[in-house]
């Protein structure tokens, strides 16, 4: 037996072509979404003051940097494909890692992916209203539905995307980098955009802290953890990273790298964005049901 068991700690059945920029693209990607557009509106309406919502977000992302280091190290210790699925099946057992890989197969994967390709389709037809034309409508039971070219234009966004990883992971790494710096680059875009021209409305955007009895009623702590849940929709998916851990180059290296750095980024992203949407909306905007 070798004296040196981690010999080969990179063996790999998969092509290893992902590099630590990559990985880090990956974890800020899976990670900003809709929900910085959307959650601090809801997060406004639950806590009813502006420096409860900024301390939702400060106290999220503490909470999600400790997941974070976790994860890292549990990628670092076993840069395999799987992430979850691998981490239960070692720790807890064959069962509960069937168990996760199943629900993850069948249930979770399938049904996120189809969401992010509808939501994708649904802002394209922003921009080109033929998209969501309605071409017939049916009925099963009560329930009615509208068949668009959105569905099967869906549909072939995802096995698009399945092809390209399946056949390049260099190619899938740079499509990463490249969606993920147009994520950044919106988020920068309404940072700088505030910064620069936001000042001319600054009689408008006093912050106008309303007198909300219910939510306050609950008491402060009660208040910031009911703010608190849509932060942390919003910080949900740094954990994917682990999923790719057998095509990350140097895991041990840059799956902890990569978590943290995306991770550090991301939440100083969302803290920029709020710094600017607070001084220029009026705070009533922010209450008001979309």
């Amino acid at each position: 037996m070798s004296p040196h068991p981690k010999e080969h700690p990179e063996r790999s059945d998969l092509v290893r072509g992902l590099g630590l920029w990559a990985a880090t693209a990956v974890v800020i990607g899976d990670t900003i979404g809709s929900g910085i557009f959307l959650v601090s509106s809801d997060m406004a309406r639950a806590s009813g003051s502006a420096t409860l919502v900024f301390a939702a977000w400060i106290l999220g992302g503490l909470i999600v940097l400790f997941g974070a280091f976790c994860y890292a190290e549990l990628g670092a210790a076993f840069p395999k494909a799987g992430g979850p699925y691998l981490y239960l099946n070692r720790g807890l057992g064959p069962l509960w890692g069937f168990l996760f890989g199943w629900m993850s197969s069948f249930l979770e994967r399938p049904v996120a992916m189809a969401a992010l390709a509808a939501g994708f389709l649904r802002f394209l037809g922003f921009l080109f209203p033929v998209v969501a034309t309605p071409l017939f409508t049916g009925h099963v039971g009560r329930y009615a539905f509208t068949f668009t070219a959105a569905q099967p234009l869906a549909a072939l966004v995802v096995l698009l995307l399945t092809a390209i990883n399946y056949l390049s992971v260099q190619l899938s790494g740079a499509i990463q980098v490249l969606l993920t710096s147009l994520k950044v680059g919106a988020i920068v875009l309404i940072v700088v955009g505030g910064i620069l021209l936001g000042t001319k409305h600054s009689q408008a955007a006093q912050l106008d802290i309303p007198s909300v009895s219910a939510p306050l009623a609950m008491g402060t702590i009660g208040v910031l953890l009911t703010a608190l849940v849509p932060a942390m929709w919003a910080y949900n998916g740094f954990n994917d990273l682990g999923d790719l851990g057998e095509e990350i180059l140097h895991p041990q290296k840059n799956i902890p790298r990569a978590i943290i750095m995306g991770l550090l980024t991301v939440g100083g992203l969302y803290l920029l964005a709020n710094v600017v949407y607070f001084p220029i909306l009026p705070f009533a905007d922010f209450l008001r049901v979309n």
